[in-house]
């Protein structure tokens, strides 16, 4: 995992996923994120309040099960779905938690605990990427590919809907999808020197990290969605981050109420790209929680005062899931296997 605190390449990034060009195979062993200093520690800032008690607030039907059950051989939580990595990733480039920059958008807090699936125990010193486009669908280091173009993202189902959905507001189109075909889960190259909306950063003894955003917006082909990733059984040293393997990348998404919501408060609300639903979405498996389904806390009469997102990500240390491949998590449906093999993320 090479990358610096820099304005140089290589974050966690990908996505509007247009997946044009190679699969890109990434070998964590020969990967470092260079440590940030202690100064790169940033406070929650808006919704931090919420944040403390993000991890509490799960329901108990999400919670892992008691260690005595794992003892007697059974999960203590369910695996978080797999996806696709899509194309606009960029390795570890900014090692921060607030990824905000200067974009413009609903506050976003991320409180995010990553788990070992069969022990229940807490992941730490796990570096955990999040990427995703800003509130007109537009990512950065790919900004030229975000805007104009037409034509639906390799993400996205063979069927996406057509026609203007009666919740999204009218105006000018912006962030649609980069046009052209494309296959798979591919790798798209930078265009630009941008890393808004992307950071790295790594688990405190609690498997727990916090990053400070914005609500992403939306594009044509997609449901509102965070990629992450979680990369484990590496070294932190005073190099960065050596070895190890990514035993997860996953999506993270966000229930219908908010994302209406979201659609009345500027700039979101100058948006005309048309929108596809979370029950739409194919990459999205429907499963809730265990397929990325963020728990929401938020102002019900005003959301632009900020959200909280939490979830907790139940993974598998010893396995590796990069992410390029059209693989699908164990359990998911016939169904489901067959949209995520025929759409490229």
């Amino acid at each position: 995992m090479t990358g610096n605190s820099g304005n140089t390449e290589n974050t966690a990034g990908t996505e509007h996923d247009g997946g044009q060009g190679p699969r890109h195979k990434r070998d964590l062993t020969r990967r470092k994120v260079v440590v940030a200093g202690a100064g790169a520690a940033v406070a929650v800032g808006a919704g931090g309040a919420l944040a403390a008690g993000a991890f509490a607030g799960e329901k108990s039907g999400n919670k892992p099960k008691a260690a005595a059950s794992a003892s007697a051989g059974e999960a203590c939580y369910k695996l978080t779905s797999e996806t696709t990595e899509g194309p606009y990733y960029i390795d570890a480039d900014k090692l921060r938690q607030d990824i905000t920059e200067d974009k413009e958008g609903i506050p976003l807090t991320l409180a995010l605990k990553v788990i070992d699936s069969e022990t229940c125990k807490p992941l730490a010193n796990a570096a955990v990427d999040v990427w995703h486009c800003d509130a007109l669908g537009i990512y950065s280091g790919y900004e030229s590919l975000s805007t104009g173009g037409g034509g639906a993202p390799t993400d996205a189902p063979s069927g996406t809907p057509t026609g203007t959905p009666t919740d999204v507001p009218t105006g000018t189109p912006t962030g649609e999808p980069p046009s052209g075909g494309g296959g798979g889960g591919g790798h798209e190259e930078p265009t630009d020197d941008e890393r808004y909306l992307r950071g790295t950063w790594k688990t405190d003894r609690q498997g727990r990290v916090t990053f400070k955003t914005v609500f992403p917006g939306w594009y044509r082909g997609r449901t509102v969605h965070i990629h992450t990733k979680v990369h484990v059984n590496g070294e932190w040293t005073d190099a960065g981050y050596e070895g190890g393997n990514t035993c997860h990348t996953g999506q993270f998404f966000f229930d219908e109420e908010s994302v209406l919501a979201s659609a009345e408060v500027e700039p979101y609300s100058t948006s005309t790209t048309e929108r596809t639903t979370l029950t739409e979405d194919t990459i999205y498996d429907q499963s809730g929680v265990r397929g990325g389904l963020l728990k929401l806390k938020y102002d019900k009469k005003n959301i632009a005062k900020g959200v909280v997102g939490s979830i907790t990500m139940g993974v598998e240390p010893d396995a590796t899931h990069e992410g390029t491949d059209d693989a699908v998590q164990p359990g998911a449906s016939a169904t489901a296997s067959a949209e995520a093999s025929a759409s490229a993320s």
